[in-house]
This record gives structure tokens, C-alpha cells and sequence, in this order.
């Protein structure tokens, strides 16, 4: 059986931080295609609506919308989505899991702690 290939989207204004996250899912999960790099959360939105990526990986607090609103909008955009928050502030994290988060990143990410992540998305891609 052949395994295809997962897509995702990658919000973070950070530019800096945006890269690292980039190289880490590189290094977690190298099949995983990573389709767009957004910087703000009008362009993620843009990205999933375009995109219809499995995942996407949002920051919380982004100019523009933030992505809380993003995930309130992928709802619409792209409904199977499976969103992952990636974010400084832990006080976020009930709002996130109320909108149907996988998971919940501090930064900075430890790489044990993104693999965990990695490894919780492969396992509902075998269900």
C-alpha cells in the first residue's frame, strides 16, 4: 500500500521561527509536503482555501487575524483540515481545543515534542 503524501500550511510571522518550524516537520516527517509559508492570517486563510491542506500549523497571534479566527474560518475553507497551534501563550489552549485543535505547540518547540505531534497525526491517518 502506498502512503500519500500529506500537505500542510505553515503560519508564523516570525520569520525566524517560521523556518525553524519548517526544518523541524522536515526532519519529523520528511514526506510531509509543506504547500505554503504564511506570514499573516489572511494569507493562511488564503492557503487553506487554495490548498484544502491535511494540516495546517498556526501561529496564535499573527497580525491580521489571529489564528484562532483562522481555525474559525478553515471551518469553512477547508473543513478537513486538521489544525495544530503553535504558539508562545498557553493561556490559548482551551480556546484552541475548543475549536478542534490536534494539538497545542509551546514554543520553542522541542523536537521531542513535535515528533509526539507527528507521530498523533499519522496514527488517525491509519483509522
Amino acid at each position: 500500500m502506498v502512503e500519500t503524501p500529506r500537505t500542510c500550511i505553515v503560519a508564523e510571522d516570525e520569520a525566524l521561527l517560521r523556518h525553524a518550524l519548517v526544518a523541524e516537520l522536515h526532519r519529523a516527517w520528511p514526506a510531509l509536503r509543506i504547500v505554503a509559508e504564511c506570514e499573516d492570517g489572511a494569507s493562511a486563510v488564503e492557503a487553506l482555501a487554495e490548498h484544502q491542506p491535511d494540516i495546517a500549523f498556526l501561529d496564535i497571534r499573527m497580525p491580521g487575524l489571529t489564528g484562532l479566527e483562522v481555525a474559525n474560518a478553515a471551518a469553512d475553507a477547508s473543513p478537513r483540515t486538521r489544525i495544530v497551534f503553535v504558539t508562545a501563550y498557553d493561556q490559548y489552549a482551551i480556546d484552541a481545543f475548543e475549536r478542534g485543535a490536534i494539538d497545542y505547540l509551546l514554543k520553542p518547540v522541542k523536537p521531542e515534542r513535535l515528533d509526539a505531534t507527528v507521530a498523533r497525526l499519522q496514527a488517525q491517518d491509519t483509522l
